[in-house]
């Protein structure tokens, strides 16, 4: 006799763990499934963990500014003890530079007036005065076999902007944990080392999954989380076909440094995006930084097959480091290099999908993009309360499920995310969302 459950959930990083939690509180019994061997063990665990409100829609936005108080509450959210401890929200706020890519930041700030986010204008001594920075402009980005790298280009940098609803967690794999530990009291149930090679249908909705050792599991419902991996689950349950946005993996690197001389990141530091030299970065702990690309037009994207592609370094990673000590000049390039090379899985816009699809009883929160992992709890949510309009009866390609974020007041149409968008022209197609 198979297994049977409410709902197969492929894929247990952090929107699958807060999916099964959402699920369980909502009385389905979800069942997990991962092929890694514990929960956020993949490119969740690899998740540079920025929580930050601006995003380039006010959707996006929106979902991004309810998350701060998500994380800020999270023991509360959990309503559980872990035994491993709670993952710790760094609320150290975010500062984003005035650059001629981001229009000064002024379409951002009209979205935070529009969303009620808080934010501070920050002249250039003002910038200096929290950060180790120099204000010399160095745009466009570069690469440094340009003759021009590291050169400024005459300009000044014309101030940032202070987000002071934003931060990280400084330990994504853990923050999972608290997950699954959550939805285990909630009746959810997990299984790592559990590869799954086939999405069953009958009567022309799914019935389960067949795992890679010919185990079936029986459900109605199934729901692809599996991260960069999503494509080859959505192309082995045949709904590709009914998808306009789709999503493919994309391989990136994120540099860990020491803190630039005479100052203390982890300490004094704060989320920092820059797109006058292309990176964004944050504390980590040990007073490193974490530097990651903002994928300026001159860094080629690497599309990889998510079973096999370069785990190694590449000379990306000292292109990151070397923009990053262009605006902290007190940096140092170690003779050694440390980080983490994974995948984001990106849709053509860089939008999520937190959708339907054309298969019965098939849903999908995926092409996340690199930027999810703040919205993880609310997305899980979203996704219990749509999986329960559609079950239930309605259209949610004609008739779009609203979602009400509790704590800003604001409702979103989860048609922004369907997998029937066109593509957003106000998206950045970048990690920034």
């Amino acid at each position: 006799m198979s297994e049977s459950h409410d709902v197969v959930i492929i894929g247990a990083g952090i929107i699958g763990a807060a999916t099964a939690l959402a699920l369980g509180r909502a009385g389905r019994r979800a069942l997990s499934l991962d092929k890694l061997p514990a929960a956020g063990y993949g490119s969740t665990g690899a998740s540079c963990a920025i929580i930050r409100p601006y995003f380039s829609t006010v959707d996006g936005s929106a979902l991004a500014y309810e998350s701060h108080f998500y994380w800020r509450d999270w023991a509360e959210f959990l309503g559980v003890e872990d035994e491993r401890g709670l993952a710790k929200y760094h609320d150290c706020g975010c500062l984003v530079l005035k650059t001629e890519a981001n229009d000064y930041l002024e379409p951002t700030c009209a979205i935070m007036d529009q969303i009620g986010a808080p934010y501070e204008h920050l002249s250039p001594e003002q910038v200096r005065a929290r950060l180790p920075v120099t204000m010399e402009s160095f745009a466009p980005a570069k690469r440094p076999d340009d003759p021009d790298f590291g050169e400024p280009n005459g300009d000044r940098m014309a101030g940032g902007v202070l987000f002071p609803s934003g931060g990280y967690i400084s330990d994504p794999q853990l923050a999972t944990h608290n997950l699954q530990r959550a939805a285990e009291a909630n009746g959810a149930a997990f299984r790592f080392n559990a590869e799954v090679a086939a999405i069953r249908q009958a009567d022309g909705r799914v019935a389960g999954v067949t795992l890679a050792g010919g185990e079936e599991i029986d459900a109605p419902v199934v729901v692809n989380i599996a991260g960069p991996h999503s494509f080859k689950i959505n192309a082995m349950a045949g709904v590709e076909a009914g998808m306009k946005i789709k999503t493919r993996a994309l391989r990136h690197e994120v540099a860990h440094v020491p803190s630039p001389d005479g100052f203390d990141f982890e300490k004094d530091g704060c989320v920092f995006s820059d797109s006058d030299t292309g990176v964004y970065c944050r504390p980590e702990l040990g007073n490193y930084v974490l530097v990651g690309s903002e994928d300026p037009e001159c860094d080629e994207r690497h599309w990889v097959d998510p079973d096999d592609y370069n785990t190694e370094f590449s000379e990306q990673w000292q292109v990151q480091v070397m923009r990053f000590a262009q605006r902290f000049p007190g940096t140092g390039i170690p003779n050694q290099t440390k980080g983490v090379v994974d995948l984001y899985d990106v849709t053509d816009d860089w939008i999520p999908i937190y959708d339907k699809s054309d298969l019965a009883g098939f849903y999908m929160a995926v092409g996340t993009s690199g930027n999810q992992f703040k919205n993880a709890p609310i997305a899980g949510e979203m996704m219990a309360e749509l999986i329960a309009a559609c079950e239930g009866g309605q259209d949610h390609d004609r008739e779009p499920v609203s979602f009400h974020l509790k704590y800003i007041g604001h409702t979103l149409n989860l048609g922004f995310f369907s997998r029937l968008r066109e593509v957003n022209p106000d998206s950045s197609f970048s990690v920034l969302g």
